[in-house]
């Protein structure tokens, strides 16, 4: 059915303009079917701030971009045909980077600074492998949401940031080694598999000082390759981190005591980990560390989507 609509929507027309005389429905094809054969470059051709939204329909292949969706590029919906075969790869590292100390938030493979943007069907990868720091997807504006797509690297894979800015993610599929889910962003993962490649840590929160969420996994899955036997559910970035985990399956390969205080002791009076109902081989609440918390049903009732998401339906 999805294949389906995707197919629908090009034989309809490629470009529909607007009254006030702006493109909203763009296709991109890498054999020249569609009105580009980039995806740069449909996002360079949208009108900045658009009153009506703006839909990128991707056909399958492989892309091999650094795509920008800037933070002009406001209302803006990039959909593929297909999770498994519309694909978007780069391979910078920090190393590759040479940017200093700071090189790690140069190497996306995708950068996401507009709000109200929306992806679906998308594979994103970056593809430097096991060298350190290698973001695959770089969120950095509010309201993005992303369904039915998968994001793979090693090192830092997504990097959610902006204070109190939210993402919203739905049937995704997230790998990674060391802190590959990380950031000061709120985000809501919901029906997620979260896959880890190495014996290290799912996620590495550095939530602002105040916001009432940082990570919440809902009903996601947390799975291991072959041979990974040894993993923490997270560390704090800084200071006042704060991840929690709601009805999530977890595997053999999650450690007994659950979590870890990083290199700062003192970081375990700030910081929340939480965990309500956790279920399978890797969920052990009498096992955990004493400074994190299994969440009573009434407060596990604080973390529904609606909350986090601070009324935002995405």
């Amino acid at each position: 059915m999805k294949n389906f609509f995707f197919t629908v929507v090009l034989l309809t027309g490629a470009i529909f303009c607007h009254a006030q005389g702006y493109a909203t429905k763009i296709t991109v094809a890498l054999d020249g079917s569609g009105d580009y054969s980039s995806i740069s470059e449909a996002i360079f051709a949208t009108k900045a701030f658009p009153d009506v939204p703006i839909t990128i329909y991707v056909k399958n292949g492989v892309y091999e971009e650094k795509v920008e969706v800037f933070s002009w590029n406001t209302r803006l919906s990039i959909i593929g045909e297909d999770q498994d075969s519309t694909i978007i790869t780069w391979e910078d590292h920090f190393g590759k980077m040479a940017n200093g100390r700071n090189g790690t938030f140069h190497t996306y493979t995708m950068l996401v600074d507009a709000n109200d943007f929306h992806g679906e069907n998308l594979t994103i990868i970056n593809s430097s492998g096991p060298v350190g720091q290698a973001v695959a997807i770089h969120v950095e504006g509010d309201r993005v949401s992303f369904t039915n797509c998968s994001f793979q690297g090693h090192q830092d894979t997504m990097y959610l940031t902006g204070e109190g800015y939210r993402t919203y993610f739905k049937n995704c599929f997230i790998s990674g080694t060391t802190d590959f889910i990380f950031g000061q962003g709120t985000a809501w993962f919901e029906g997620c598999e979260i896959r880890s490649r190495s014996n290290s840590y799912i996620t590495a929160a550095s939530t602002e000082k105040g916001d009432q969420f940082g990570f919440v996994f809902s009903n996601c899955k947390l799975t291991a390759e072959d041979g990974v036997d040894e993993v923490y559910l997270g560390r704090p970035w800084r200071k006042y981190a704060r991840t929690v985990f709601i009805n999530c399956e977890m595997e053999k390969h999650i450690l007994p005591v659950g979590w870890h205080e990083w290199s700062n002791e003192d970081d375990r009076s700030t910081t929340y980990y939480a965990e309500y109902k956790s279920f399978g081989p890797g969920a052990s609440p009498d096992t955990r560390i004493s400074w994190s918390k299994q969440l009573s049903k009434k407060e596990a009732k604080a973390h529904t989507r609606d909350k986090v998401l601070r009324g935002w339906q995405p």
